[in-house]
């Protein structure tokens, strides 16, 4: 770094941000930096604190629901402090994908060849596209439902349709009151930036009601320390929900005249002023409501509501109009 790079760095002032709830943090990792805990009886979950994975003991070997690399090495020893102190085997012959985003399953090269994978046979198509050496395509895909009987251990995965990504999977484990369902619930925080990232926001934001109609009583989220509960699910939805209708409310009260007259040519500035405008009516709301309630409600809820008033003019035609 140049003595002058130096010095603007160190002249940078880093903004403040709203105090994270107790709430929205999960127990303390251990020395090797992760957390394993028990779900329910034999379903356990490991944590870095930013990432989440799960796996299933039973008498024909660990089944391993997704490989995040930020936990990597740490989840096969999280799977052998269990299976020492459960007398059980540590050996992962299975890994399921919930869908083929590398933050979730780039860790997956790190175990055996002779692991079965499986996944939807969209997370087949996209990682044969991708073609990531540390995501090896799913050895047995599914087209919609699949039960699994595994080492006497049931596990029920479903495609209900596009939401985060067009692969992203339901995995119901109804005899541990658990759901997976990853990257449409942060659990006691706010979605990570323009709504997780996620590419189908209407099939996102109907998500959580598709996984409210399963029984259970734990959620695995994927995303930071905790694990979640149905009043964690029903939190999120009505954070979505008032974002919705603050959009919709705020649409109708911006007036675009005044950004058209002001840049005049440059369509990009009277368009951003005018979206700009819309986001910022409709987030403040949200943000006020939300802070000290969901985690970093005013870092992201912006880019989030931009996000959805995007897709609620693009995708269902809010506030289109058709030049007579």
């Amino acid at each position: 770094m140049t003595p002058e790079n130096a010095a603007a760095s160190k002249a940078r002032v880093l903004p403040d941000y709203a105090p994270v709830p107790k709430s929205s943090l999960g127990p303390a990792l251990n020395d090797k930096g992760y957390h394993v805990g028990r779900v329910e009886k034999n379903l356990y979950w490991v944590t870095d604190g930013v990432y989440q994975s799960a796996f299933l003991t039973t008498t024909d070997g660990v089944v391993l629901l997704d490989a995040p690399p930020t936990i990597g090495g740490n989840i096969q020893r999280a799977v052998d402090e269990i299976a020492a102190a459960n007398g059980v085997s540590n050996k992962i012959t299975h890994l399921i994908y919930s869908h083929h985003h590398a933050d979730h399953v780039g860790a997956s090269s790190l175990f055996d060849k002779n692991v079965t994978r499986i996944g939807h046979e969209e997370t087949r198509r996209l990682l044969l596209r991708d073609n990531d050496p540390a995501r090896p395509v799913p050895d047995e895909i599914f087209q919609d439902v699949r039960t699994l009987e595994i080492g006497g251990e049931r596990i029920e995965l479903a495609w209900r349709g596009s939401n985060h990504t067009p692969d992203n999977i339901f995995i119901h484990l109804p005899d541990h009151d658990t759901l997976m369902l990853i990257d449409i619930v942060n659990v006691r925080w706010a979605p990570f930036g323009i709504v997780n990232l996620s590419e189908d926001i209407p099939g996102y934001i109907e998500a959580p009601a598709t996984a409210l109609a399963y029984p259970w009583k734990h959620f695995i989220g994927g995303h930071l320390g905790r694990l979640g509960t149905r009043d964690d699910v029903v939190l999120h939805q009505q954070y979505m929900a008032d974002i919705v209708d603050n959009v919709k409310s705020a649409i109708t009260k911006v007036d675009y005249a005044p950004y058209a007259q002001r840049y005049g040519d440059n369509a990009w500035a009277a368009v951003k002023g005018y979206l700009d405008e819309i986001t910022d009516m409709a987030a403040a709301p949200v943000i006020a409501k939300y802070t000290g309630v969901l985690a970093a409600a005013d870092i992201y809820t912006a880019s989030t509501t931009f996000w959805v008033m995007e897709s609620l003019r693009l995708d269902l035609g809010l506030a289109s109009w058709v030049h007579p």
